[in-house]
């Protein structure tokens, strides 16, 4: 069974960067899209920032030419680069995978821990 650890998440003051990475792993596996949502408190979960096998990506409105993400398939990692945050941006942020798993052709949908992000005034 394939599991996302994440991590890179902390305490950041407003204009500062981050970056969160989440690692997959297992075996007899591929990923197609991975994605990064956020949840803040008291807010439904939103989706952030996707990214395909083949490196198409999409942002939110909101992230968008603040936030990059980005995968390194041999590793199965994919990242998000946060830059310029701001308070808004203070969340727990989960990782999300498309897994095929190749002996049972079976798809299903992963998720990692999350990871909090927190962003001082």
């Amino acid at each position: 069974q394939v599991q996302l650890v994440e991590s890179g998440g902390g305490l950041v003051q407003a204009g500062g960067s981050l970056r969160l990475s989440c690692a997959a792993s297992g075996s007899a596996f591929s990923i197609n899209a991975m994605r990064w949502y956020r949840q803040a408190l008291g807010k439904q979960r939103e989706l952030v920032a996707t990214i395909t096998s083949a490196g198409s990506t999409n942002y939110a409105e909101s992230v968008k030419g603040r936030f990059t993400i980005s995968r390194d398939n041999a590793k199965n990692t994919v990242y998000l680069q946060m830059n310029s945050l701001k308070p808004e941006d203070t969340a727990v942020y989960y990782c999300n995978a498309a897994v095929y798993y190749t002996r049972t052709s079976l798809y299903t949908t992963v998720w990692g821990q999350g990871t909090q992000v927190t962003v001082s005034a």
